[in-house]
């Protein structure tokens, strides 16, 4: 996942999703990126300048939060390679700074043009943690923590690193595209959840094999990005992967946490409240996914709106493709249809719309 800040960089979101990169708009300011704990596998931060060490280094504690246990971070900046005093302090300040979250430095260079940078790795058990001599940043409560990271402050603690039911650390997730089909590691410890896990993945496999791909009018020899606006497990992504394509996973905040479960299968997702804008750049996306998402939003907001942010989001001749219950796409057609949308209906249950180039006149206004 790329990200860059909502400032003067945005348009860099739009390029890089043209170029089929998964990209979105973010900042590590105040608030906790919308990702789960323990999920990147590395971090990547080139010609950078976030200042990890500042407000008692909050902003590195955050990424420490998202890096999964012996994860990597990489990071190239001034600092790592220029020696006058100024930059020399920043340095020295990362070097306690790191060392202070037991993060170890695995390699650190100098290429020919003079440029370097740093590897760092987090551990992969609390036990550096418990060996401080200083208890800063301190240990967070485990019972204060939740993993939905949605307008939630920045932490000033260190989360415990995540052990199973036997108290063993987590386990590296299987090697791409293995990892895919794999159970993941972050999966609910509940009885039936990794039968439920697998059925959801051959649910999927079989609906895009035998409806989407063959029954519906796309055309998906156009599609390079998607986005699963309820994306659960990730199956439909998953079922996609031998296609030239990538999906973005969004996982609401008002249903199951998921989100981890996507990260331990190597796909990309995003926390999301679609009764408010999704940080992306207008009209990027070639396809939306929808599978029953509509019911619990109709109870928060209204879906005028959350059609109206689709529409913003889609390329021109852009799809959408929505399941969802008989209702629900009654509901949605005439909207779509508004929006001089081409709208189709397949099976009484899935609703393929089409975007096109229409946009309202000035006479439209009288």
């Amino acid at each position: 996942m790329s990200f860059a800040p909502k400032d003067e960089h945005e348009a860099q979101i739009q390029l890089a999703l043209e170029r089929g990169i998964p990209a979105t708009l973010s900042v590590i300011g105040t608030q906790k990126l919308p990702f789960p704990d323990n999920v990147y596998d590395l971090i990547h931060c080139a010609r950078c300048r976030v200042p990890w060490e500042s407000d008692g280094g909050k902003p590195l504690v955050e990424l420490n939060r998202i890096l999964r246990p012996g994860g990597f971070f990489v990071w190239s900046a001034t600092p790592v390679y220029l020696n006058d005093e100024r930059h020399q302090t920043i340095w020295n300040s990362m070097v306690a700074l790191t060392e202070s979250i037991c993060w170890k430095v695995v390699a650190k260079g100098v290429d020919s043009s003079g440029i370097g940078l740093v590897i760092y790795k987090k551990p992969v058990s609390s036990s550096c943690y418990e060996t401080r001599k200083d208890n800063i940043p301190p240990m967070c409560d485990q019972n204060s923590g939740q993993n939905i990271s949605w307008y939630t402050p920045l932490d000033s603690c260190l989360a415990p690193l995540p052990v199973d039911g036997m108290g063993n650390s987590y386990s590296w997730p299987a090697p791409w595209p293995k990892r895919l089909t794999s159970k993941p590691p972050h999966l609910s410890a509940e009885r039936d959840a990794e039968e439920i896990f697998y059925e959801d993945t051959e649910h999927w496999s079989a609906l895009v094999l035998d409806v989407y791909l063959e029954g519906l009018a796309i055309n998906w020899s156009s599609v390079r990005n998607v986005m699963d606006m309820n994306a659960g497990y990730g199956g439909f992504a998953a079922s996609l992967r031998d296609m030239p394509l990538w999906v973005m996973n969004v996982i609401p905040v008002n249903g199951p946490d998921t989100l981890s479960v996507i990260f331990d299968r190597g796909l990309i997702g995003i926390y999301h409240d679609w009764c408010e804008s999704f940080n992306t750049y207008p009209r990027t996306y070639d396809l939306l996914h929808s599978s029953f998402l509509f019911k619990n939003l109709t109870e928060r907001c209204d879906i005028i709106e959350v059609a109206a942010e689709m529409d913003r989001i889609l390329r021109p001749e852009g799809f959408v493709l929505v399941q969802d219950t008989v209702e629900m796409i009654n509901n949605l057609t005439p909207i779509f249809r508004s929006l001089h949308w081409s709208v189709d209906l397949y099976q009484e249950q899935f609703l393929v719309g089409k975007k096109g180039f229409w946009r309202p006149d000035d006479r439209s206004k009288i």
